[in-house]
């Protein structure tokens, strides 16, 4: 069972582009495209992200920090800044230039088509100026959004995790949902391998950008996915966690 199991998630791994002369898609119909950012009550207080500069860079040669590069499961009992906040929210899902009429945005990590479509969850546990709990990066303006606070945050994860205490304690975890429409809109069923290809190349930015400002961090796919939906309110079948990574000093 197992073994059969394994045969049959291993051809979600093989590309099958081969079959979109075969498949009309929604682009292709004409359909319009979803969102390319989650939308929110405009109701809700929102956080203005400082821009960053040099000042906050220790280590900006990135021969240093491709060789640094490591996963981090200890990390100091020190704060990170909003600014060194801003920089790594930036580097992973920040926009640079939206291109059309709200059609694709180019942003620092590549996605197939241009449809990059994650969001990003924060559990904030220690950074300057912010109040514990779930946020939500706003990429089309560099905000945050302050979702709610649990004094039960911290177990929570903790379980969610599997007893990954570090995980659930550094100064922010990233949390990235994916919502697969955005990649289906485009590609159908040849974009769900693309999608999660494209979670790689975000969590790897984290992973370097992290370096070149004295902090590390560790990705994680271990998690209870039912559990963790719930934790963010998202409803697990139209948008869903797929990757986490917790960042701190080291």
């Amino acid at each position: 069972m197992i073994l059969k199991k394994n045969c049959e998630n291993r051809e979600m791994m093989k590309s099958n582009f081969n079959l979109m002369k075969e498949i009309e898609t929604d682009q292709s119909k004409e359909i319009p495209q979803p969102p390319l950012q989650k939308p929110f009550d405009g109701n809700v207080d929102r956080i203005k992200l400082p821009e960053f500069g040099e000042e906050i860079i220790l280590d900006n040669n990135l021969l240093h920090c491709l060789k640094k590069r490591r996963s981090h499961r200890k990390f100091k009992d020190e704060s990170l800044s909003l600014k060194e906040l801003s920089f790594l929210l930036w580097s992973t899902q920040g926009i640079d230039e939206i291109r059309g009429d709200n059609y694709a945005t180019i942003r620092p990590v590549p996605s197939a088509g241009a449809r990059h479509p994650f969001e990003t969850y924060l559990l904030i546990n220690n950074i300057d100026g912010l109040e514990k709990g779930i946020y939500r990066y706003l990429p089309l303006t560099h905000e945050l959004l302050f979702l709610f606070t649990n004094d039960e945050m911290v177990k929570k994860v903790e379980k969610i995790t599997f007893r990954q205490k570090f995980v659930a304690t550094a100064p922010v975890l990233f949390i990235w949902s994916c919502i697969p429409y955005r990649g289906e809109w485009r590609y159908s069923i040849a974009s769900h391998k693309a999608m999660l290809l494209d979670a790689g190349h975000v969590c790897q930015n984290l992973y370097i950008a992290s370096e070149a400002i004295g902090s590390g961090t560790c990705a994680i796919a271990a998690y209870d996915q039912e559990a963790i939906d719930k934790l963010i309110e998202v409803d697990g079948e139209e948008e869903f966690v797929v990757y986490m990574s917790p960042v701190g000093k080291v």
